[in-house]
């Protein structure tokens, strides 16, 4: 006898490990990326839609979803087992279809709310021949369940159309049986085949359908070995195959299942009739009476009852031990990815900081043009000049600094897959802009502290304030060719005051360079963090399990 654990304490866990994994992102386009990113909507799927619901109401209806490739003939078979045409039916499939979940009209209630399958907006269409009144449509809250950190989801979003799912309820069908057609597995709309994913992940019962022609195909074993997988409380049916070959043809499809293990599930063959192929028809009671009397009786039967749903819910509690760690070492592999990236935009604005330092002593600012005014000064050059010079020169040095840094940080990330996510650094147009602005600002800086030194001197006459930045800032960024500026500094306002102007304004450049080499490093990494990939929802979702597994 398979028993459900419905303790308080056991949900709990569940419901801490259902938000971790929600919280998960994926959004680095790693090789395990594509996979890591169906586990977790996988996980999502069946934690929302089938075990938190499932633990927390146990005595509710047992529900069998009916899966199959197009054209197997699912609808067909829903219909004719609840003696009702619920469900449209015809190989001809409109563009999106919506899913049927057929029910007793006593148990309407289970299905109404948002116990299962909360991200689907409930449509109620009542019958004349039945007495339930209309319930209001309704839609639970999106779940995001494909985690890329743009975190494309299931559910009404990003401009998808809202989903539905049609409630019918028809006396026919016994209480505490519901029976859910899902769209095609195989179908060309890819939102048809995710929904029919989710709602398979759903089932206390999953009802594979398949036809003489086509169980060999791959979609469908897929699905069955998922099953298996899983444990779920798993039942095939081979539909529409022609009387001619039925021996034969149920056989060679026992044969398979034999094969992959799946040799103890239960299966029923269904001879293709005139109503097969039809627009709606119903096919003879006789002709589904076989499978009608299973799902009656574990719906019914409370040992079968139970054994059904104990075994699919214990079966995905367990398939957890393999998928959680599974969906922990992709987040891992993300957030190493992450660093890697991120290593390489700091050492490559950590060797350019230095290796502009290393200029500054040679003297690199006075080069050029600024050579040439510091030559002419003060003769033929005005402080004013030199210093505009000298800023120029400076603005140059560290913009050649920020392109070499992005070339090498391009160069590292084109040989990272998961850059696939970000743009290449690129010639900015505006750096030079923002570099040329912040070496402004420091003029300005370096000009106030001047004029601040020079007017608590007591000298007579006061020395003229922009020679004496002029020289303090050749000086500071000329090197070794700039000697005599300290010298004649030294003249024009005395040692000791040189050496206040010197020490301050040398820590200013020193702020000031890494100020503006950090700026344009956080402008490299700012996509980067705005993808929040953190080592933390790894060991969240360990400890989480890890939680859930002591509780079991």
């Amino acid at each position: 006898m398979v028993t459900l654990d419905v303790r308080p304490q056991l949900l709990d866990a569940l419901s801490a490990l259902r938000d971790r994994v929600a919280s998960v992102r994926l959004p680095l386009p790693l090789p395990g990326t594509p996979r890591a990113r169906q586990t977790r909507s996988e996980l999502l799927a069946q934690l929302d839609d089938y075990l938190l619901p499932r633990l927390k109401a146990p005595e509710a209806p047992l529900l069998a979803v009916v899966g199959g490739s197009t054209g197997a003939g699912k609808s067909t078979l829903v219909n004719s087992l609840v003696g009702r045409q619920v469900s449209e039916a015809g190989v001809l499939r409109p563009t999106t279809r919506t899913p049927v979940l057929v029910c007793h009209p006593d148990d309407h209630h289970w299905f109404a709310g948002m116990r299962v399958l909360p991200d689907l907006m409930r449509v109620w269409v009542p019958h004349e021949d039945d007495d339930t009144p209309p319930k209001a449509a309704s839609r639970g809250p999106g779940r995001g369940r494909t985690g890329t950190g743009s975190g494309s989801g299931s559910g009404a979003q990003g401009g998808h159309e809202t989903r539905e799912m049609r409630i019918e309820t028809v006396s026919s069908l016994p209480r505490g049986l519901a029976i859910l057609d899902a769209p095609d597995i195989d179908s060309l709309v890819v939102e048809n085949r995710t929904l029919a994913a989710e709602l398979i992940c759903a089932a206390d019962v999953w009802v594979m359908v398949t036809t003489a022609s086509r169980y060999a195909d791959a979609v469908p074993w897929h699905l069955l070995r998922t099953a298996k997988q899983y444990r779920a409380t798993l039942i095939t049916v081979l539909d529409r195959v022609p009387h001619q070959v039925l021996a034969e043809v149920s056989r060679q499809y026992g044969a398979l299942l034999t094969k992959a293990g799946l040799g103890d599930v239960p299966r029923f063959t269904v001879p293709e009739l005139p109503e097969s192929t039809g627009g709606g028809g119903l096919l003879p009671a006789s002709a589904v009476a076989p499978l009608f009397a299973w799902l009656a009786h574990h719906a019914q039967d409370p040992a079968a009852r139970q054994y059904a749903v104990g075994r699919t819910a214990l079966g995905a509690l367990d398939s957890l031990r393999s998928r959680m760690p599974e969906l922990a070492s992709a987040v891992a592999a993300q957030h190493a990815a992450a660093v890697r990236l991120t290593s390489a935009v700091e050492d490559a604005y950590r060797r350019e900081g230095k290796r502009v330092r290393g200029r500054l002593d040679g003297g690199a600012v006075l080069a050029g043009d600024a050579l040439t005014r510091w030559r002419g000064y003060p003769l033929d050059t005005s402080a004013g000049e030199l210093l505009d010079s000298l800023a120029e020169s400076l603005a140059a040095l560290l913009q050649c600094a920020v392109a070499a840094a992005d070339e090498r940080i391009a160069e590292a990330w084109r040989r990272e897959p998961a850059s696939g996510a970000l743009v290449l650094p690129t010639p900015d147009r505006e750096a030079g802009e923002r570099i040329g602005l912040a070496v402004r600002r420091w003029r300005r800086v370096l000009e106030e502290l001047v004029e601040e030194e020079v007017a608590g001197l007591d000298r007579q006459p006061a020395p003229d304030a922009d020679g004496v930045a002029a020289l303090l800032v050749a000086a500071l960024l000329g090197g070794k060719r700039a000697r005599p500026a300290g010298e004649k500094l030294a003249e024009r306002i005395g040692a000791q005051a040189a050496l206040r102007l010197r020490d301050k304004g040398g820590e200013l450049v020193g702020d000031h360079l890494d100020e503006v080499l950090r700026g344009e490093r956080d402008r490299r990494l700012a996509p980067l963090e705005a993808l929040e990939v953190s080592p933390e929802p790894q060991a969240e979702l360990i400890a989480a399990l890890s939680v859930l597994q002591k509780e079991r």
